[in-house]
């Protein structure tokens, strides 16, 4: 795609000039839109090309078994703390970890009225925040699942685990 990009920019001389040296076998076509459609299809199959290297280095996300643990808690200091002995502690057996990603704060916010009655204008507005975090394991053992089960989190922190 950065050679449709620049060859847009460009005048014809100097994309025949640019095909020609990176490219001689394209100096034999004349139409422009030949061109752009040649270099399009070689855009692509350098990407196709490269995401079955990684599909290769990873592994095809349809194969791979995974565990998803999704914390929750009032305090981003507790979360930061559970989520660093959770990876820690699934380091020591050498599982394959992704994250701990953090997900957007949940923020709920009261207002209330200061008085019952009277003085409908002062109000006092509350807020909570709800930080989360979520880790994946990847191609979990007995081992990590063992210690997942064994793990004492630090109160005030809601754990889920999906399989």
């Amino acid at each position: 795609m950065l050679f449709v990009k620049e060859a847009e920019r460009w005048e014809r001389a100097q994309l025949q000039r640019f095909l020609s040296n990176n490219f001689p076998l394209l100096t034999i076509l004349k139409s422009w839109e030949g061109v752009l459609t040649i270099l399009e299809s070689v855009a692509e199959t350098k990407k196709e090309q490269k995401s079955k290297e990684v599909e290769k280095a990873i592994g095809a996300p349809e194969e791979r078994q995974r565990i998803r643990i999704r914390l929750r808690s009032f305090d981003h200091k507790i979360i930061d703390q559970a989520a660093k002995t959770i990876i820690e502690s699934l380091l020591r057996v050498g599982a394959t970890i992704c994250g701990p990603i953090p997900l957007p704060t949940e923020k709920r916010v009261y207002t209330v009225n200061r008085s019952t009655f009277v003085h409908k204008d002062s109000r006092d507005q509350y807020e909570m925040r709800i930080h989360k975090r979520l880790i994946d394991i990847f191609d979990p053992s007995e081992s990590t699942i063992e210690i997942l089960t064994n793990l004492s989190l630090p109160a005030g922190v809601d754990i889920e685990i999906k399989m």
